[in-house]
């Protein structure tokens, strides 16, 4: 029988890589008889930190979902990853929570980890908590921490509980809420409950008023009374805190040590008493703009979160529950692709093990293997139920690089490797560039690369290299010219002959015909990679046959896709033909395409060609320590200050940069700021490059023709 929904609680640790998120998570399962021992992080032995690239790095990669049993509650309990190349883990993690906590280490006060996760706190309007750890360690300073969380995070932060004696002595916590001092053993675990000590009173009492008045200002009816009687009943405060929290009013602090296994079971209890069940938050909005409120009645509708691929079990999907009840043998119809999925067996997890359970009630998360065609950020449901949750927007790419296999024959091989790897995750995107004649990979930073090298040589026994991208350059012209280009081969049989004449010139819309020609037809083709094409036919008196006009724009486009300057697509560009010659036997569409094809080139090389280069939008956020560094780089980067500005406790630089200028720029941007800035970039515009720029591009293509 699965767990009621109102007696759900899903959980996700959040906070900086080293803040303790997953001895926490080791802690709270050991507290509750989820576990007999309690691992390490420094044996590799954790519930969480399952996978052996965790095990042997020492930190958490992936996101790791959890259970335990204490009171009237399951627990969901998803761990997550604190480094931001992982921050995929983090957002689908928090898609499917329904309270933060955010773990912040007393020794290092809030750390940029933390700092970037809390704008999807706020994204995701999630109810949200703070547990200040390691207030066991020697430079732990529980205080500064506090106030460092307030100024950050805002007046909404509000300690509920401290420690009496941080640093390694530490074993008593002093809560406000209760109004009880918990003293613990030595080896941790169940604490004694003591009066708080008279020393301790005055500043107990303090932050006691304060959690009831932030309690009272949640609802006219708890203020009355608490105006009447000068404090709440211990229901009444309980009401005012979860509606408070639910609301994102009051971000409580605790505090504790997960590796002393001191402070869990109370913050456990406080999830279990106040943090909302899932039916209490907000309904789940769907793709269509309909609420989906998650009730067991009505049809089940389930979303996958998470999908990884395990040896000899294949695809593991990772799902929350958001209606109904979902049963082993269930068939659910996939809303993206319209397959329909049987649910042989469901789980609970708790990291690798797996319990195989009957049935799974709306708001709890589960695990399913062996799903056909559905993955990440697909909804399920009951045949009959159209509903599409709205899917998890991950985080845009920020390192882009080109793969290179050590040989082609390895190609195949590697591209499936990556599709698998692209598969479970959404923060990857793999591209084929025709275009640049290229295979990118876009990524979320250096540390997200080097994990999928590492899964692609290990897992799958392929070898590949990450390269620079090619720059996707532009060619185009500024002034007009003229050329006319004959085309005589003479074989043994039928020979080739043709004539063209034509003019070039610069492109711009709302342009007047051309003067001095006679216009009989225009077209317009808009070209794949942007920009135009205009073709006018201004041939009087039949010099040449109009039935060669296509193949003479055909010769025309085939030199637009390989401009003649350094083989990148050109744009922009009207070409009028106006004259020429055929032969009645000899001319053919070969003849003249070949011969529109040379006259374009040897004009296009008299009209003052010019590379373009793609220029990115970047939007930066930093702080102001790091603000000069960062804009002596830009410069560096032939970038141009569009603006400055705040956002939040962000500093903001809005600059135009070409994209030639941003390759590992965020590799740059996090040694420049201590990880403490973030960017996001965007096409912009085609800008001329400067002309020794020009030059350079234009003698390297010349090189690489001659090698080819």
């Amino acid at each position: 029988m699965g767990y009621d929904t109102k007696n759900i609680r899903n959980v996700v640790l959040l906070g900086h890589s080293g803040c303790g998120k997953t001895t926490f998570a080791e802690t709270m399962l050991f507290e509750a008889g989820a576990i007999s021992r309690r691992g390490s992080v420094e044996e590799g032995n954790t519930i969480s930190d399952f996978n052996s690239l965790e095990q042997e790095r020492g930190n958490s990669i992936f996101s790791t979902l959890m259970h335990v049993s204490w009171k009237n509650s399951k627990i969901n309990i998803v761990d997550t990853p604190g480094l931001d190349d992982f921050v995929g883990e983090v957002v689908s993690s928090m898609k499917v929570g329904d309270t933060a906590v955010m773990l912040l280490n007393a020794k290092n006060g809030v750390e940029v980890g933390s700092e970037l996760i809390w704008d999807y706190i706020e994204e995701f309007k999630t109810p949200a908590m703070f547990v200040i750890n390691q207030v066991d360690h020697e430079k732990a300073d529980f205080d500064a921490t506090l106030e460092q969380a307030i100024n950050r995070f805002g007046p909404k932060v509000l300690a509920f509980q401290y420690p009496v004696n941080p640093g390694t002595g530490f074993n008593s916590i002093i809560d406000a809420l209760r109004m009880v001092m918990y003293v613990f053993p030595a080896n941790g675990g169940k604490p004694e409950k003591k009066d708080i000590p008279a020393s301790e009173k005055d500043r107990a009492l303090a932050m006691h008023n304060a959690i009831v008045e932030a309690a009272a200002e949640e609802d006219e009816g708890l203020m009355e009374r608490f105006f009447e009687e000068g404090t709440l009943s211990e229901d009444d405060l309980a009401n005012g805190l979860r509606i408070g929290i639910s609301k994102q009013d009051i971000f409580p602090v605790f505090c504790s040590s997960a590796t002393q296994n001191m402070g869990s079971g109370r913050i456990m209890g406080f999830i279990n008493d106040i943090c909302p069940a899932p039916s209490e938050r907000p309904p789940k909005k769907l793709e269509n703009g309909q609420d989906l409120p998650c009730v067991t009645t009505g049809p089940t509708t389930i979303f996958i979160y998470k999908t990884i691929s395990e040896p000899r079990v294949g695809n593991v999907s990772y799902f929350k529950v958001y209606s109904g009840v979902l049963k082993a043998g269930d068939e659910l119809v996939n809303s993206t692709n319209s397959g329909t999925e049987r649910f042989s067996s469901l789980f609970l997890a708790n990291g690798k093990n797996r319990d195989q359970v009957e049935e799974l009630r709306a708001g709890d998360l589960g695990v399913t293997v062996k799903l056909k065609n559905s993955h990440t950020n697909q909804t399920l449901n009951t045949k009959g139920a159209d509903r599409k949750v709205v899917r998890i927007k991950f985080p845009e790419p920020r390192l882009h690089v080109a793969v290179e296999p050590p040989s082609k024959n390895d190609m195949e091989k590697l591209m499936r490797a990556l599709h698998s790897i692209e598969e479970e995750d959404p923060t990857l995107v793999m591209e084929q560039s025709a275009t640049l004649k290229q295979t990118l990979m876009h990524a979320q930073g250096q540390l997200h690369l080097d994990l999928i090298k590492y899964r692609v040589e290990q897992v799958y026994g392929v070898t590949m290299d990450f390269i620079q991208p090619r720059i996707p350059f532009r060619e185009t012209i500024t002034k007009e010219a003229n050329e006319q280009y004959r085309h005589k081969k003479q074989t043994g049989g039928a020979g080739q002959f043709a004539e063209v004449h034509m003019r070039i010139e610069p492109y711009h819309e709302g342009m007047p015909n051309p003067s001095g020609l006679s216009v009989k037809n225009t077209e317009i083709e808009t070209l794949p990679w942007g920009g135009k094409l205009v073709f006018l036919w201004c041939v009087v008196g039949g010099a040449i046959d109009s039935k060669f006009g296509n193949a003479i724009k055909k010769g025309i486009l085939q030199k637009m896709e390989e401009g003649p300057l350094t083989g990148s697509n050109c744009q922009d560009i009207r070409v009028s033909v106006y004259d020429g010659k055929m032969h009645p036997v000899d001319s053919n569409d070969m003849a003249f395409m070949l011969a529109s094809t040379n006259a374009f080139k040897t004009a296009f090389r008299k009209a003052n060609p010019q590379i373009l280069e793609p220029i990115y939008e970047l939007d930066i956020l930093c702080n102001d320590e790091a603000m000069g560094d960062i804009m002596g780089d830009l410069q560096t980067r032939r970038a141009i200050i569009l603006g400055m500005d705040s956002e939040g406790h962000y500093q903001k630089i809005i600059a135009k940069v070409p994209l030639a200028e941003l390759y590992q720029y965020s590799s740059k941007l996090r040694a420049l700021s201590q990880g403490r800035a973030k960017f996001t970039q965007r096409f912009m515009e085609y800008n001329a490059v400067p002309i020794d720029l020009q030059n350079k591009l234009i003698e390297a293509h010349k090189e690489e023709e001659e090698e080819g």
